[in-house]
């Protein structure tokens, strides 16, 4: 099924936040990554880390881990890893983080705040641990909180059985990024029973039938945890995610809407990612 290009730009155009309508002229080329970076700005907070409904499931001004995650994924996509705002990110999880290296899911004031149900604290370091280890081990590799954060990453894939759905994909994400291929591509093998036959993961918790698919879970070519999935399921992923587009152009996700800014925030960002993701496997040409 064809994408239509035109819908999903102005979809964008209509809807989305600046930061992610800069982020499409940027994958379209024509804007500069300058643009980005200055609507990715007022997200910062003094404290180097980023809030303000940044990721837009945590609605209110303080700094969050995956606001910061979030904000690393921006600038790498961008190719603005040198700047200066990512030391800032390094040196916000490195005084989040607990002495084992684990980072917390959620910051200390998101109750204040509106926010999803599911943003509540948890027990010591969360998922997101593996996800920001990842952006720092290529952006920050001398990053001071990086050698615990990865210690504890290594440390939680000793126990593959015990990972739900989400650190499963965010321990791909981490495997997909660590400098020891070899010690990472034994580890992405050991996952495998984690996967389903037809390639997801069911997430316990979550709304009726969702499911982490093969391109959530590997979303790009050419990786370690692309070995997981046949190139059936990755295509098959693909034939579903063209024909995802919405009729007005944009593109939704599947688990809970529980506000109207969130809804309209994050399918203006998961347009773009879904370009993205297209583009990368010849699907679109931007």
């Amino acid at each position: 099924m064809p994408i239509d290009l035109a819908a999903a730009e102005r979809f964008v155009l209509s809807t989305a936040r600046l930061l992610d309508r800069h982020r499409l002229a940027l994958l379209r080329g024509t804007a500069s990554p300058g643009r980005v970076l200055e609507a990715l700005r007022p997200y910062r907070n003094d404290d180097g880390g980023f809030g303000h409904a940044l990721e837009p499931d945590v609605r209110g001004p303080g700094s969050e881990p995956t606001a910061a995650l979030h904000a690393l994924g921006v600038l790498h996509e961008a190719g603005l890893t040198a700047d200066p705002m990512v030391d800032g990110i390094a040196g916000w999880v490195d005084a989040v983080a607990g002495e084992d290296g684990g980072v917390p899911f959620v910051g200390a004031t998101t109750a204040d705040f509106p926010h999803a149900p599911w943003m509540v604290p948890s027990d010591g370091g969360s998922h997101l641990t593996f996800a920001l280890a990842a952006a720092l081990a290529t952006a920050r590799p001398d990053a001071p909180w990086l050698a615990r954060g990865t210690a504890w990453c290594w440390d939680r894939l000793e126990r593959p059985d015990d990972l739900g759905a989400y650190l499963v994909k965010f321990a791909l994400v981490f495997l997909d990024a660590v400098p020891d291929r070899d010690r990472a591509a034994e580890t992405v093998g050991r996952l495998r029973p984690r996967i389903g036959a037809d390639g997801t993961i069911s997430v316990e918790g979550g709304t009726a039938d969702e499911r982490l698919s093969p391109l959530v879970l590997s979303p790009r070519p050419r990786t370690p945890s692309r070995t997981l999935f046949t190139d059936a399921q990755i295509e098959r992923d693909l034939d579903g995610l063209e024909a995802a587009q919405q009729e007005d152009g944009g593109w939704t996700f599947d688990w809970l809407a529980w506000a109207p800014g969130q809804t309209t925030e994050w399918r203006g960002a998961l347009t773009v990612d879904a370009l993205r993701t297209l583009a990368a496997h010849g699907r679109v040409d931007l």
